[in-house]
C-alpha cells in the first residue's frame, strides 16, 4: 500500500475533513501512541497505519479496502 493510497481511502472512509484530522490528531495505539502522520514519519509500514487508524474507529473491515471505481481520484 502507498501513501497515497491511504489518502484516497481516508478520504473516502471518513470524508476529507475528517480524515486529515483523525491522522494529524489522533493517537493510535496500533502503531504504538503516534498518530497516523507521526507513525509513516517514522517509518511504519503504510498498511499497519491505515488498519490501525481503522481499527480504532471500528471501521468494518468490508469498507476498508476499496473506494467504488466513480469515486476513485483520476
Amino acid at each position: 500500500m502507498r501513501r497515497s493510497e491511504f489518502s484516497e481511502l481516508a478520504d473516502h472512509v471518513f470524508g476529507p475533513v475528517l480524515a486529515r484530522t483523525y491522522t494529524r490528531d489522533l493517537v493510535l495505539e496500533g502503531v504504538g501512541g503516534l498518530t497516523a502522520e507521526q507513525a509513516l514519519e517514522h517509518g511504519v509500514a503504510v498498511r499497519q497505519v491505515w488498519t490501525a487508524l481503522c481499527d480504532s474507529m471500528d471501521v468494518p473491515e468490508s469498507q476498508r479496502w476499496e473506494v467504488p471505481p466513480e469515486q476513485r481520484r483520476r
